[in-house]
């Protein structure tokens, strides 16, 4: 409250005079500032970006204003607030309190729970539904605040949390243990059921065929695997960035069509179409061949430029030799996932690609998966999955005919353990549930990393990389060549491509290592 009564309340106030400041204008001059609240700046980058003329919208998150569960009804370019849960009953601080309990930073280990859960028994659900939530059929729910300390405190939970389930939190970078596991594989499954809840209920309401998420619950690809493929909707659309980060697109996007009634484009919503508004998330800067070689020449950095045939091939050979490809290409991702532009690229059929790349590329967790980017065309030769997926943002199962046999001592095996089992033929991006996270790549939306898969394809008969986000744990995902470059010379990876140059990290110089850059940004 101290925070918001020093800053928010004057925030309009101060906005109008930077805005007068810049303009050169007198503060009453200033146009009419436009407000959109959290919630419906979330709500309105998933509907407005979606492929769908009319849908139901479900966001989920931490909390906003107060709002922490909104659902929504979209119609070209109207969108209505049907009803809403309120601060302190939240699923995404539900669920990011055991990311505290567990561990793991709240805001950015998230996604290592989800990552987590596999390795785990869900033996903590009951403990869960009996004391931390009250859930309804209809997936509206209320929390036990005695167990939370997050709406007063400044931690996420209270002893009482921590004598329910047997202990204190456990210390961040310590050893993870069995009891980890089996909590994070809990929460995953309550998660999972109130968002299933959540969305029946919806339809049920609405009647409408189609779904659109927001907010960072959404961001969680496992439950939007299992509501693609046990929900009542006919297709559910995930807005990339679906977290805080997709506010600002949101907040134009409300302005452009509920405040100034313009019109929404639509197109089929098929679960087989591509087409969206986010024209693949590839939203942000680029640079030219003309400009990498500007920074090239200027730090005297050994490169081979090649036509794009020959890049490809080039670099599809390097894979297949089980080297790690720095890829840098086109505008940036505009997200929290790399979706071939800037990525970290690997062979999916090397046996040490997953441990390689967590250990010596990103130095984190060696229990973290990795995504497979797989050429849409072929996405169902690998995975039973239907659809596309080209934000990575639905986990699928790996096909039948992909998994290969686990032996009866590999099958006693327990927790982190149960990562040394080579479980398909895909081993460096099969997590140990047999799962995926998918993204399938359009020769519409991204032709050049297409023509790089296909050219990977040809020569292994292999369709799919390993593509991980450029950049090493706590950094940012990389945006420029310089970023590039730096990243790629920290790390184990062997070439780094830009654009159309390929740098070889044996003709670069050999530096003095110092490591201090590694507390530059705090750990995730």
């Amino acid at each position: 409250m101290p925070i918001w009564l020093k800053d928010k309340i004057f925030l309009k106030r101060n906005i109008k005079e930077q805005v007068a400041k810049i303009g050169d204008i007198s503060i009453d001059e200033v146009p009419e500032l436009l407000f959109s609240e959290h919630h419906q700046s979330h709500a309105a980058s998933a509907f407005f970006s979606s492929p769908f003329e009319k849908a139901s919208i479900l966001c989920l998150d931490g909390v906003g204003e107060w709002a922490t569960t909104t659902i929504w009804k979209g119609n070209k370019s109207e969108m209505e607030l049907d009803w809403e849960i309120d601060f302190p009953h939240s699923l995404g601080l539900l669920y990011s309190a055991f990311t505290y309990y567990t561990g793991f930073k709240v805001n950015s280990g998230e996604y290592k729970l989800m990552g987590l859960a596999p390795y785990g028994e869900p033996r903590f659900t009951d403990l869960i539904y009996q004391h931390l939530i009250d859930l309804k059929a209809d997936g509206s729910f209320r929390l036990d605040m005695s167990y939370f300390n997050y709406a007063a405190g400044l931690t996420m939970t209270t002893s009482k949390f921590s004598k329910l389930f047997g202990g204190p939190p456990r210390e961040s970078e310590s050893t993870i243990t069995q009891k980890e596991m089996d909590l994070a594989a809990s929460i995953q499954k309550v998660t999972e059921e109130i968002v299933l809840r959540l969305a029946n209920g919806i339809f049920q309401e609405h009647g409408n065929d189609y779904l659109c998420l927001a907010g960072g619950v959404a961001l969680n690809c496992v439950s939007n695997g299992r509501l693609l493929r046990e929900g009542p909707f006919k297709n559910i659309w995930v807005q990339p960035a679906a977290g805080d980060a997709g506010g600002a697109l949101g907040a134009a996007q409300a302005v452009w069509h509920q405040f100034y009634k313009n019109e929404k484009e639509s197109f089929s919503g098929e679960r087989n179409d591509y087409k969206d508004l986010m024209q693949g998330s590839y939203l942000g800067p680029s640079f030219s061949n003309e400009q990498i070689e500007i920074f090239l020449n200027e730090n005297e950095i050994q490169s081979l430029k090649l036509e794009d045939d020959g890049l490809f091939e080039k670099v599809a050979d390097h894979l297949d030799e089980g080297k790690v490809i720095g890829w840098f290409q086109g505008r940036m991702e505009y997200g929290p996932r790399s979706l071939g532009n800037r990525s970290i690229l690997g062979d999916p059929r090397n046996t040490e690609m997953q441990t390689t790349m967590n250990l010596k590329i990103k130095y984190r967790e060696s229990f973290r998966p990795f995504a497979p980017a797989v050429l849409f065309e072929d996405v169902s030769d690998y995975f039973d999955f239907e659809g596309v997926g080209p934000y990575m943002l639905f986990v699928g199962q790996l096909r039948e005919d992909q998994l290969t046999a686990i032996k009866l001592e590999e099958k006693k095996l327990f927790g982190i353990e149960k990562l040394k089992i080579p479980r398909s033929k895909l081993p460096a991006i099969t997590h140990v549930d047999n799962s995926a996270r998918i993204q399938t790549v359009h020769s519409e939306t991204n032709p050049r990393f297409h023509k790089l898969i296909s050219s990977f394809k040809k020569k292994t008969n292999c369709g799919v990389l390993v593509n991980t986000s450029f950049n090493v744990r706590g950094e940012p995902i990389v945006c420029t060549p310089q970023d590039a470059y730096r990243c790629f010379m920290r790390t184990e990876m062997d070439f780094l491509v830009l654009e159309n140059y390929i740098i070889n990290k044996k003709d670069q110089p050999v530096v003095a290592e110092d490591e201090s850059w590694k507390q530059k940004f705090e750990l995730d």
